[in-house]
């Protein structure tokens, strides 16, 4: 709660506001706004419920809007005080994103090749994101809300109570200044939540309104980070006025040539296709998706990088590609290479060829910036559009996060990228998808999902900022697998990495990830055993709180007769298959194998597949598709994929 102020000035701050009438100018919003409201306890871990009525009451905003305002930025979490990806702090997201960038860290996670296709030399440009000299006025509203409330800086950051006044006097401000009266009907703040997004246009403030009004409409409760009940009643036939946008001011983006649904905000930011340097073309290549190859995959990413710096790169021709960078502040999504062409993204040539990339503002490395509501909730209504469009299923084997790309041969799994992270909540994004993960199959189930309760669920991290120092605890999506039923044995290896396994944030050898299924090898009292890398691989289990459910589905196991059999990192013709003209690529085996007895679970049976485009004109493509077939499965931490030659698929029990 916020502290006591001097009793007159809080009094005299309430009499200004109940003068100062229901269309106020801007002058007089700065007094009427200038101080603390006097009620309130400075414990952080006070009522956050009591802080939103405290806020309503003193700011006269209906608490019903600071309830869902606050949802759609940080679901009413507050983060011990710690900043968004950009800069946003406290349940009402105030941004103050030069203080935040200044104490995130910034690194790349991987030195793969984007392109991925060994027919062209590798493309590893420098990753660092340049940062913007100026800050646009999203990033740095907190500042404004100090002014306004008269409160220090640090205890808007640090204060949720304090946190969320910030939030009520922005609101305010924004609706004395398109004139509209402080009504007590959350219908008449339609404009104002437009304009608390930060967004410059139309579409990306009114997607953001039309979600915080869903959110009015629907209800919410939940148990925030702290431990506290919140609770916002659903308003079934709420109907906000939407007319009140056209008098917000803001521009109209250029959204004609997206492919994006029509319920979130998109503008076209193109990628270059231009020749340069010796022979050389970039950053993706033109292509004719779905009709020449379908598309069956979607790769979450994240930028290791503020929206601006990002779209300067994605528009460097000697740069790397990617389709959409969503923007966490208010879910605004910039489109930049259209779904018929291949972008360079995902360090695996057939996956690129058969992928779409979507890259979200963010750091992989830390803990505490997490990503806001409203970009997750735009992000799934991208994922769920594209997959309707090209009919790819909504699981994840085919939503794959970057860091489950395979690498395509064995010299490149070292520098695979590790983004978006641990600390991507899978169970959650799947939830906004309308496909949430749940049990399958009884208690003898072959399978497993695997399914942490994301804030619960903190394994110990290490160099988010320094090499082998603990990283801040923090819910996560993933599980950590061990050589044993016991956590002093050690840790999974992964024989491509060809490192000793650590629990360092990047290492992937021996971690599973929320969504993901595996064939059950054993179980042995609270500890469940799946096959791994070729490995027996022992994770927690508790029935008091499961880190997994049991699952039915289609498994590979190699085929009677056969000690092992190889596995691959992509999915490419037979020689044969090859016409004139087009170099054959080999099918190259990675380190790994399955062993007899082993299985897998499958997540799809593809041809093998080459899409061969090395020049910039278009005239030599081609798509060779052979009659050898394959299965996706789930190997390890990233898919893999083995030859339905070599296989036997059986259903696993139920």
């Amino acid at each position: 709660m916020r502290g006591s102020t001097d009793p007159n000035r809080a009094s005299g701050h309430r009499r200004a506001r109940r003068t100062a009438g229901a269309v106020a100018s801007a002058a007089l919003l700065l007094p009427l706004l200038g101080a603390a409201p006097s009620a309130g306890s400075t414990d952080p871990m006070g009522s956050l419920q009591q802080a939103f009525a405290d806020a309503s009451a003193e700011y006269h905003v209906p608490q019903s809007v600071l309830l869902g305002v606050s949802y759609l930025q940080s679901r009413w979490d507050a983060h011990a005080g710690a900043p968004s990806v950009t800069g946003g702090y406290g349940p009402m997201h105030l941004t103050d994103a030069r203080t935040a960038l200044a104490r995130t860290p910034h690194h790349s996670e991987g030195t793969e090749d984007a392109r991925g296709d060994s027919t062209r030399p590798a493309l590893v440009p420098k990753t660092e994101v340049p940062s913007t000299a100026e800050l646009p006025d999203r990033l740095k509203t907190l500042s404004k809300a100090a002014g306004l409330t008269g409160l220090s800086a640090e205890k808007l950051r640090t204060d949720p109570a304090a946190n969320v006044a910030g939030g009520a006097a922005l609101l305010v401000a924004a609706q004395q200044d398109l004139g509209e009266p402080l009504s007590a009907d959350p219908a008449a703040w339609y404009g104002a939540v437009a304009r608390f997004s930060g967004a410059d246009d139309t579409s990306t403030a009114a997607a953001y309104a039309n979600d915080v009004f869903d959110v009015l409409r629907g209800g919410e409760q939940r148990t925030t980070d702290a431990g506290q009940v919140v609770s916002l009643a659903a308003q079934p036939a709420l109907a906000p006025d939407t007319a009140q946008l056209g008098r917000t001011g803001l521009r109209k983006a250029a959204a004609d040539g997206t492919e994006c649904p029509k319920s979130v905000s998109c503008e076209w930011i193109p990628a270059p296709y231009e020749e340069f340097g010796d022979n050389d073309y970039g950053n993706h290549d033109l292509g004719d998706r779905p009709a020449s190859q379908g598309i069956r995959y979607i790769v979450i990413h994240d930028t290791e990088g503020a929206w601006d710096g990002v779209l300067n790169l994605v528009q460097d021709p000697t740069y790397v590609s990617w389709n959409y960078t969503l923007r966490s502040t208010d879910g605004h999504i910039a489109q930049h290479v259209k779904a018929k062409d291949v972008a360079w993204h995902a360090g695996n040539w057939y996956v690129n060829a058969k992928s779409v990339g979507l890259e979200h503002e963010g750091f992989l490395a830390s803990p505490d910036a997490w990503y806001t509501e409203a970009m997750y909730r735009s992000s799934a209504r991208l994922v769920k559009y594209l997959a309707r469009k090209y009919d790819i299923p909504l699981d994840r084997q085919h939503i794959l996060g970057h860091e489950n790309v395979p690498g395509p041969t064995t010299s490149t799994i070292p520098g695979m990228h590790t983004d978006p992270g641990p600390y991507w909540d899978w169970r959650h994004y799947f939830e906004l998808l309308d496909h949430p993960f749940e049990r399958t199959a009884g208690k003898n189930g072959g399978l497993v999902t695997i399914l942490p309760r994301y804030a619960a669920n903190q394994p110990v991290y290490t160099g988010c900022v320094t090499s082998g120092e603990p990283c801040a605890p923090h819910g996560s999506s993933e599980v950590r697998l061990y050589s044993d039923h016991d956590t002093g044995s050690p840790l999974i290896k992964d024989i491509g990495l060809g490192t000793t396994p650590t629990t360092g944030v990047n290492d992937l050898s021996s971690r599973v990830s929320t969504g993901q299924r595996y064939a059950v090898a054993d179980r042995w009292g609270d500890w469940t055993a799946i096959w791994y890398l070729g490995q027996k691989a022992w994770f927690q289990n508790p029935k008091k709180q499961p880190t997994a459910v049991n699952a039915a589905g289609l498994v590979i196991t190699p085929k009677d007769g056969l000690d092992s059999i190889p596995v691959y990192g992509r999915a490419y013709p037979e020689a044969t298959a090859y016409p004139a003209g087009v170099p054959a690529q080999a099918v190259s085996p990675l380190p790994y194998k399955v062993l007899a007895g082993q299985r897998y679970a499958v997540g799809d049976k593809v041809p093998g597949e080459y899409y061969y485009a090395v020049t910039f004109t278009t005239d030599s493509h081609k798509v060779v598709v052979g009659t050898d077939l394959y299965y996706e499965i789930q190997y390890g931490h990233r898919v893999e994929f083995v030859r339905a030659a070599d296989v036997r698929v059986v259903r696993s029990a139920r």
